[in-house]
Formats: structure tokens, C-alpha cells, sequence
């Protein structure tokens, strides 16, 4: 029999996917559960496992390549005889392979991938994608490797020191993935284990632009082109704006005292923004054409950008409930491994607020968009000595810095947002303190 690999539906608004890599080539042997190729989504790069045992008759979407979610990029025949039938079947008329090719009988829907843990206890060795990648280009026998990674798993550090070269990591993105058509599974490739640095007073460096050629055309990644879905749909929602002043010099008193414990300054506002949506659950809402949906948990989401273009906006789960110290911990890790492309689905695409930060790069003001599927906004920016007037009428020296959220006017109007920013204005100007317990 001959089964079809079709492109699966890596999130729910992936369209179509691209292939990062093929593990096995045509010819070779495939065992259940056994990676077959590295498909990219809008947000990740995934492993995808074969449903079947047999061997790989042929590749219909070479590497590099993009195909539409459904559609078939290989063949599996499950035994060699059938290699050249399967062959055959994919250089024929399209009609006529679809006749040929035995479907699953019981369910067009594929099962759950079995998970990683489960497949590392079985003795087989797992590879995150950008090891199989630098092992090639390395020349790397994998087989002779040790992952250090969880469950045994080989990551990037582990062919680099093998091969002898200096290690390099990146600093520090949707619904759960669903296989479309049934010949094969897939599972989110493990956490990276790049320990989390302490956190700096030096802000986080921004991506290194891709070298361009002038006059070049590049084409959109997956990654820009979710963006750019993104974007379009925000078009259509009717937003306002509303900007505040804020003092800072008692949140950054705060920040100098907890930072040599690991606390980062986007966890201090983000846990701010969090305990101040939990007062507001409106501004922490969404709306849908039922009506206004009242969210059980308060997950920020911050804006990332990515070294090959695009963003991704890592969600800190459950904000307010989360103490201060765990939050810059959490903070750490979803951004290493969003910019090495590991996030789980749900770790980038169950925000109910997001936050966006330019001020690191000396940005005054500025307005951002809002995201598909959420009510509201925040665009920081940098907190900067003004010269003030003092309440008893003296000239002073302060730090400011300005907000500016943008807001839903379906369900958020202009009251609602400046009662939101002005119990976050005293929160951090009177009592950012309560942020530590």
C-alpha cells in the first residue's frame, strides 16, 4: 500500500508550510513515529513523524519549497516493491494518483503525534531541527552523539562541540497542531536548554538585519507573511488611542534592587500591566460578534522581533497570579526559544493583552497596532529626566516615561481606557513595592 504525506496545518491560521529539511531521503527506510521532515510554520519550525512503516518512495516538494495545507509532499510505499509504483503514481495526472493512492480507512483526521518523552524512552534519538542542520553542514555523524538536551535530546551546543567550534545561540512563535489529511503526525520540537541569563541593565540588543543586495526582491518567510495576515485583519477593527505620562523613579528605585536577583525590567511591566488588567477585566476582553468576551486569565503577551524579520509575541501565563521572580524566569526562556523558533503553540497565541517595548531603543512614542483577537495594546516608551513642576510648586528633576494604548472601540471606550492607565500610572508611581509579593 502507498500513503500520501500531506502538508499538515501546524496552527489554525496556517495556510501553507515550507519545508525546512528532509530527514530521509527517497529510498530510505521509515519507522513509525520516525521524523521525516521539518516542516516551517508561521511561527516554529516542527518535527513531522510518520504515521506508517515503509520506505520513502519519493519527495513531490523539495526543501526550500511551500505547499498549500492538504496537499501531498511525499509518498511512503510500505514495502520496496511498491517504490517504483509510488514512483510512477506521483508523475501521473493528478486525477489518476488521486484513484491510486490507498486513503486511511478508518479517519481522514491523523491521531495525536506520540509525544517526544515517549519516543526518547523508546531508544530512539531525538534531533532538534537546527542540530540536524548544522550536523550536515558540520559533517556531524549524529548516531555518535549525546544529547544533552531533555530526554536525551541532541541540540545545536552538542554538534558544535563536537565539531569544534565556538557556540553560538541566539538571544533570548498558535493553536495546537492538527494534521491535515491523515498520513502523518507532527510534534513541537522540545524546549531549548540554553540556561537563562541574569538579567542586565544593558537592553536586549536588537536583531542583526538580514544582509540585502540594493535592488533586490526578497520574498515574505512564513513568519512575515503571518505578520502581514495579521496586520490586514487589524485593519477592519475600529481602534482609538489614549496616551499617559508616567513617573518612573520609584519603579526604577525597584528595578535596581531586584535586578541582581534575575528580575528584568519587561517582567516588572508586564507584572504591573497584569495586576492592573486583573482591576480592568474589559480592557483585558476581546471581542466577538456574540458579544464582549470576558477572559479567565490574565496571559501578556510581548512583542519580539525576529533576526529574519517578522515578530512573535511570547505570552506570560496567568501575569498577575505569577510572582515577580518566576516571571523574569519565564520571561528568559520564551524568548531564547522564540528566537530559535521552540515556542509551543500555546506559549505564543493565547495573549489577552500585549505589550510593546521601543523605549530599550530610545523611542519616544509611538502607536502599535492591535493584534487579531484582543482588545487592547500597550506601546512603551523610554523613560527619560524631564524637568517638572512639583506639587509644592518647586522645579524638578524626574523620570517619564509615556504610554500609549491602543483600544478596541467595540467593547473598550475612552473612559474604560483611561481608567485602566491611570491605576496603572499610581500602581507605578505609588506602590511598585506590591509587584515583589
Amino acid at each position: 500500500m502507498i500513503h500520501e504525506v500531506f502538508m499538515p496545518a501546524l496552527s489554525s491560521t496556517m495556510t501553507e508550510g515550507k519545508i525546512v529539511d528532509w530527514v530521509k531521503a527517497p529510498g530510505d527506510k521509515v519507522e513509525k513515529g520516525e521524523t521525516v521532515v521539518i516542516v516551517e510554520s508561521d511561527k516554529a519550525d516542527m518535527d513531522v513523524e510518520s504515521f506508517y512503516e515503509g520506505y520513502l518512495a519519493i519527495i513531490v516538494v523539495p526543501a526550500g519549497e511551500s505547499a498549500p495545507v492538504g496537499e501531498a509532499i511525499a509518498l511512503i510505499a510500505e514495502t520496496e516493491a511498491e517504490i517504483a509504483t509510488a514512483q510512477q503514481q506521483a508523475k501521473a495526472p493528478a486525477a489518476a494518483a488521486s484513484a491510486a493512492i490507498a486513503a486511511p480507512a478508518a479517519s481522514p483526521v491523523a491521531a495525536p503525534a506520540e509525544p517526544l518523552a515517549a519516543i526518547a524512552n523508546n531508544g530512539r534519538t531525538i534531533v532538534s531541527p537546527r542540530a540536524r542542520k548544522l550536523a550536515k553542514s558540520l559533517g556531524v555523524e549524529l548516531a555518535s552523539l549525546l544529547g544533552s538536551g531533555p530526554h536525551g535530546r541532541i541540540v545545536a551546543a552538542d554538534v558544535e562541540a563536537a565539531a569544534g567550534v565556538a557556540v553560538t545561540h541566539g538571544a533570548g512563535q498558535a493553536a495546537p497542531a492538527t494534521p491535515g489529511g491523515g498520513a502523518i503526525a507532527t510534534a513541537p520540537t522540545a524546549r531549548a536548554t540554553t540556561p537563562s541569563a541574569p538579567a542586565t541593565s544593558a537592553p536586549t540588543p536588537a536583531p542583526t538585519p538580514v544582509p540585502v543586495t540594493p535592488g533586490q526582491l526578497t520574498p515574505f518567510n512564513t513568519l512575515q507573511q503571518a505578520v502581514i495576515r495579521s496586520m490586514d485583519a487589524s485593519l477592519q477593527v475600529p481602534v482609538f488611542r489614549v496616551a499617559y505620562t508616567l513617573t518612573t523613579d520609584a519603579l526604577d528605585a525597584l528595578y535596581k534592587q531586584v535586578k541582581p536577583k534575575g528580575v528584568t525590567m519587561t517582567a516588572l511591566l508586564a507584572k504591573a500591566v497584569g495586576v492592573t488588567l486583573a482591576k480592568h477585566p474589559l480592557v483585558n476582553a476581546s471581542y466577538t460578534p456574540q458579544g464582549i468576551q470576558y477572559n479567565a486569565a490574565v496571559n501578556v503577551a510581548v512583542a519580539v522581533a525576529m533576526g529574519d524579520g517578522g515578530l512573535i509575541t511570547p505570552v506570560l501565563a496567568q501575569t498577575d497570579r505569577t510572582d515577580l521572580y518566576s516571571l523574569s524566569r519565564n520571561w528568559q526562556d520564551l524568548v531564547t526559544r522564540a528566537r530559535s523558533k521552540q515556542l509551543k503553540p500555546d506559549e505564543y497565541s493565547t495573549g489577552t493583552f500585549t505589550l510593546s517595548n521601543l523605549g530599550m531603543f530610545g523611542v519616544d512614542r509611538f502607536d502599535a497596532i492591535l493584534p487579531p483577537g484582543q482588545g487592547a495594546i500597550l506601546a512603551i516608551g523610554g523613560s527619560k529626566p524631564q524637568m517638572v513642576v512639583t506639587a509644592d510648586g518647586r522645579f524638578g528633576v524626574q523620570r517619564q516615561m509615556t504610554v500609549n494604548l491602543t483600544a478596541d472601540h467595540r467593547i473598550i471606550y475612552g473612559a474604560d481606557a483611561a481608567a485602566f492607565l491611570k491605576d496603572l500610572a499610581d500602581l507605578i508611581e505609588n506602590n511598585p513595592q506590591s509587584l515583589t509579593l
